[in-house]
């Protein structure tokens, strides 16, 4: 069975496909903020962990931050049995749960939602439709998305841990999930420092960027190995310590150059002793 849809019988009826899912959702959509009455229904399955969400995100390779921030992955990342994929030349949009499916021009984006001129087409599953030939549809756009799932790229994945059954009359007992894949949050952390970090400019002394990829230095505050860059001198946990308070001028403790104690000598904003700085610019020279 399918059925037109537009404006607000358009909305209405995905957030039904959210409220009526038991074992599936699927959410597929090149750019994701999910408005706060979709997150509301979403929220009342958070302890539903048999119900598989998948959602599939595209378009912006290179900062995928521009397609879903990250707001909404730390959203999805808390239900109990998800996978987060993107694919890069994702337009479609598609939105289901084990009964229902909208094939549709809008966006899981809020301004869409409540600006756009939008329609879409309603697919319903029936038991009359199998014999019928009127789930048809339904079925061929399924296959075809599960083709798209299948080739885009797995970012995040997070499933659950039942205990062992005693015997097969048992029943299952939920222990927790367990993420298996996650690498949205290592895209957005490594966002977040260089955001902090890229107003931290050294103009006296212009060391190369083209060539330090490459070379070691030294987190100015654990003293650990790390990659020589002066405008990220720390390692990631200790970047979060400094972020609390985002003093640049904060005293640290050891040179990001050479790795020595500095006696406070250092910071975010100095992060090479002042005896180092020529034996920095002359090693990185280009």
């Amino acid at each position: 069975m399918a059925k037109f849809l537009k404006g607000n019988d358009l909305n209405a009826e995905l957030e039904k496909i959210f409220e009526d899912a038991e074992y599936s959702i699927i959410l597929i959509s090149p750019y994701i903020k999910l408005h706060d009455r979709y997150k509301s229904s979403l929220l009342a399955k958070l302890e539903n962990y048999d119900l598989d969400i998948t959602v599939l995100f595209g378009k912006n390779e290179d900062d995928m931050s521009k397609s879903m921030k990250q707001d909404d992955f730390d959203f999805f990342k808390q239900f109990p049995n998800i996978e987060i994929l993107h694919e890069k030349r994702l337009h479609a949009k598609y939105y289901a749960n084990e009964t229902k499916a909208i094939l549709t021009s809008m966006n899981l984006y809020g301004f869409s939602q409540n600006n756009n001129i939008e329609a879409g087409i309603l697919m319903e599953r029936t038991p009359k439709g199998t014999f019928t030939g009127s789930n048809t549809l339904d079925y061929e756009t399924w296959k075809y998305f599960e083709r798209v799932l299948q080739q885009a790229e797995l970012l995040f994945e997070k499933r659950p841990v039942f205990k062992k059954k005693k015997n097969i009359l048992s029943s299952k007992k939920y222990l927790n999930s367990e993420i298996k894949i996650d690498k949205l949050s290592e895209f957005f952390n490594d966002k977040n420092y260089k955001k902090v970090f890229k107003n931290s400019t050294h103009k006296k002394e212009d060391i190369s960027k083209n060539n330090i990829k490459s070379k070691t230095g030294y987190c100015i505050r654990t003293g650990k190995e790390i990659a020589f860059n002066i405008e990220k001198p720390m390692q990631y946990e200790a970047f979060k310590m400094w972020n609390k308070y985002k003093n640049p001028d904060f005293p640290e403790k050891y040179c990001h150059f050479s790795g020595e104690p500095s006696n406070g000598k250092t910071s975010v904003n100095k992060p090479i002793l002042n005896k180092n700085w020529k034996k920095a610019k002359d090693l990185f020279k280009t």
